[in-house]
């Protein structure tokens, strides 16, 4: 299978998961041009996954099924995606291209959001992003901390294959938030060098996030400690760290 990430909108990517004979499935294709251009170059879409309802990854649906009716668009329940065909749930699974992609309940970004994967890779939308993970626009943070662990327990070897370029700028938050992370710091050198080459920093192992994300790691002594520091007072729970770690993030400004 040939994994290709198409950029779209500002800073997104459209993912595609094809077969040799181009038979794909798009993942939250928030704009059709440019799953439309690679149709011209051979992609031929079986089916649409889409993890959450932001009209950033579903904008370009409707235009797609315009252009092939019948396509199977596959959502979680969710009224706010109303285009959907089929839909999943928690522990379900589906059957596209040969693969059977598995779905995982993540709220926190949105109340309804799922990720996708197979044996090799993780669509994870906005759930989990390199280096970081989406803003609690719906959610709580037992909830996110929740789907940072159901997350951290799938097999290190996937791919995670994140719904926008963020790795630099998620780098130098997590870098402030862990210094001494020896990893991290390897990481964001690399992204950095990625980016000047105007190269994708995506996909990325999930053992290297392990290692790297804050967000995956608010168990570690490091991040509760700087946490603890940045609250200002000493930490009760898991919960409190996710909630400072993410509350952090969001005032952060380099």
């Amino acid at each position: 299978m040939r994994l290709t990430a198409l950029p779209a909108l500002a800073d997104n990517y459209i993912w595609c998961l094809a077969g040799d004979d181009g038979v794909a499935v798009v993942i939250d294709p928030g704009d059709a041009a440019p799953v439309l251009a690679a149709v011209e170059a051979g992609l031929r879409p079986q089916a649409i996954l889409l993890t959450h309802h932001h009209d950033d990854h579903i904008g370009g649906v409707s235009a797609l099924q315009a252009r092939f009716p019948g396509i199977r668009v596959i959502a979680p329940h969710e009224p706010r995606i109303p285009m959907a065909t089929e839909r999943v749930s928690d522990g379900e699974h589906v059957q596209a291209v040969g693969r059977r992609f598995h779905v995982v309940s993540v709220p926190g970004h949105t109340l309804s959001h799922v990720a996708f994967h197979t044996d090799e890779h993780l669509f994870s939308g906005d759930a989990l992003f390199s280096l970081g993970c989406g803003r609690l626009f719906e959610g709580t943070p037992s909830q996110l901390l929740a789907t940072m662990r159901s997350l951290a327990s799938l097999p290190g070897q996937l791919l995670v294959c994140c719904a926008h370029e963020y790795t630099v700028s998620n780098a130098v938050f997590a870098r402030h938030v862990d210094p001494a992370n020896a990893a991290l710091r390897q990481r964001h050198e690399e992204a950095l060098a990625m980016r000047r080459d105007d190269r994708s920093t995506l996909p990325v192992l999930l053992a290297d996030e392990l290692q790297s994300n804050p967000f995956l790691r608010t168990h570690t002594a490091p991040i509760r400690a700087a946490v603890s520091a940045y609250l200002g007072r000493e930490i009760t729970d898991d919960v409190d760290v996710m909630a400072g770690l993410r509350h952090w993030k969001d005032g952060f400004r380099a």
